[in-house]
């Protein structure tokens, strides 16, 4: 199929693009009806205006309350000066805007680089991905985390590495998951930015003990340890190395621990190399893909932190890969096993996100940028070859008043040899010589029966409600 070639054309077709991408997302997954972020406004709702504590909340008719760390819902607190209505129209925009910033960072250039066509597709074709479709309409915070993340990927990118480490240090203490991060730093020898990270995570996390104490204590002490204030560990949303085992009726949890230690080797393995050929790229898109695996419950839409790895594809020249793999993801496939995942279609069929991610973790290509400058040096000398002194000297034609001496032309021919040589030129109505070197190249509060308790049962447990 040949693009459109005129601005109606584009136009016409990113007419035809969104209101098939507007169908499809009203029709085939629905929306979530922000129900995250009920939960964040709740509780915090809760314990601001009614004096709750912040993990006895529960969604009405629900099991589902507050799960991030304490810092998590100090830094929700203006949540609290808001009606409902206004917190998710901020949580749109917040995740708009990290969205433009996971662009940004991933494309390596200004979004408006790409006109107004490009960056219209490229809206059409995020709005299709399942996992941040889901991440905007549960009214989630992995974007915004992503975005911080991938800030310090930029900084050390760009040299600018001592101002690196505040994104994942601030990520970490809103969720565990991004310290993973901190553990990359540390393999790549970046030890001040690993402690700038360490800090901030640690600085935010005593602010939260200094403002919330008991539901610090409580979050550190129980709460983290008890997965079922999360969700079921089998249910089809949850695409991590946990779940996989779940759904197979494995509950020994040293498997689990064998599967996440043999992911952690892989990750330090191919994350080092990448980092040492300094393609941060890719090393925090590993980072992403072990971070998901490795995590005892990994909702799909937690699974924007794949973002990264389809633009290492792209950048390695496998566009078709990435393109198949992030149509798959666009797909919803796991939840044709939302009743029953069992026999072989069960195993392979309500695994599939996690399929991609592990085959990332193995195959990604890293190193590019070390890779890139050869080819680049070889076209450059290809198209521009050095003057050499061998070269014949061509002497340019000029309006001759008179008969030249012999010994003038003599001196002419040396001066434009010696001008070959090292490579000067007279610039137009300069007269300087240019060395060759220099040429451009829910507000409401259920009462707790517990308060403030991770004693929910799995038998009385609630899965996470499927899309509507």
């Amino acid at each position: 199929m040949t693009p459109p070639r005129t601005d109606r054309g584009r136009l016409l077709l990113l007419l035809a693009l969104a209101t098939a991408v507007t169908f499809f997302t009203a029709t085939v997954p629905l929306l979530r009806d922000w129900f995250d972020l009920r939960v964040y406004y709740g509780a915090v709702d809760s314990w601001v205006h009614h004096g709750g504590r912040i993990y006895d909340y529960r969604v009405p008719g629900t099991t589902y309350g507050f799960t991030y760390p304490p810092f998590a819902a100090v830094a929700m607190l203006p949540m609290a000066l808001l009606p409902l209505s206004a917190a998710i129209a901020g949580s749109v925009l917040l995740n708009a805007t990290a969205t433009a910033v996971v662009a940004w960072v991933l494309s390596g250039r200004p979004l408006w680089r790409f006109g107004w066509y490009g960056c219209a597709l490229a809206v059409c074709a995020l709005a299709l991905f399942e996992p941040l479709r889901d991440t905007f309409s549960f009214g989630q915070v992995n974007l915004l985390l992503l975005a911080l993340v991938l800030t310090d990927a930029w900084l050390l990118a760009t040299g600018r590495s001592r101002w690196a480490g505040w994104g994942i240090g601030l990520a970490a203490a809103v969720k565990l998951t991004p310290a993973l991060f901190i553990g990359l730093l540390l393999l790549a020898g970046r030890r001040r930015a690993a402690a700038v990270a360490t800090a901030v995570a640690g600085g935010a996390t005593a602010l939260a003990v200094w403002v919330a104490p008991d539901a610090s204590r409580f979050y550190w002490t129980q709460a983290m340890w008890d997965t079922t204030r999360v969700g079921r560990l089998d249910y089809v949303s949850n695409q991590s190395l946990q779940g996989i085992l779940a759904r197979l009726g494995e509950t020994d949890r040293a498997v689990w621990v064998v599967a996440v230690v043999l992911a952690l080797g892989v990750w330090a393995v191919r994350a080092r190399a990448a980092a040492a050929a300094g393609d941060w790229t890719a090393a925090f898109a590993l980072t992403g893909l072990t971070a998901c695996l490795i995590s005892p419950i990994t909702w799909v839409h937690h699974l924007v932190w794949l973002l990264p790895a389809f633009a290492v594809l792209v950048r390695a020249g496998h566009a078709r890969v990435a393109g198949a793999l992030y149509a798959v993801l666009c797909t919803s496939v796991v939840w044709l096993w939302f009743d029953d995942a069992s026999g072989v279609d069960g195993f392979l069929g309500s695994n599939t996100y996690t399929w991609i991610t592990l085959g990332l973790l193995l195959w990604l290509p890293t190193g590019q940028p070390r890779a890139a400058r050869p080819f680049l040096a070889r076209r450059a000398k290809a198209t521009t070859p050095a003057p050499s002194a061998d070269a014949p000297t061509i002497i340019p034609a000029r309006v001759q008043s008179g008969p030249r001496s012999g010994t003038d032309a003599a001196a002419t021919g040396t001066a434009v040899t010696g001008a070959a040589v090292t490579g000067a030129a007279a610039g137009p109505g300069r007269g300087l010589p240019r060395r060759a070197s220099s040429e451009p190249t829910a507000a409401t509060r259920p009462a707790a029966p517990n308060p403030q308790s991770s004693s929910s049962r799995a038998s009385s447990y609630t899965a996470k409600p499927p899309p509507a």
